[in-house]
């Protein structure tokens, strides 16, 4: 899907380091990794409907 590579990765990285800083940066991960588990759990039981249908 994406081809991004390690020093692509490292870029982002200190990038979301400079314009967050170090203390919100933990914060904005663990809301994202909420969000990503939200949307697969969300995902899992559309798929579950439509296979009962």
């Amino acid at each position: 899907m994406f081809n991004i590579g390690t020093s692509e990765l490292l870029i982002i990285l200190v990038l979301s380091l400079i314009i967050l800083g170090p203390g919100k940066l933990p914060e904005v991960g663990q809301a994202l990794g909420k969000a990503l588990g939200e949307f697969k759990r969300a995902v899992r039981e559309i798929r579950d409907d439509a296979d009962k249908k």
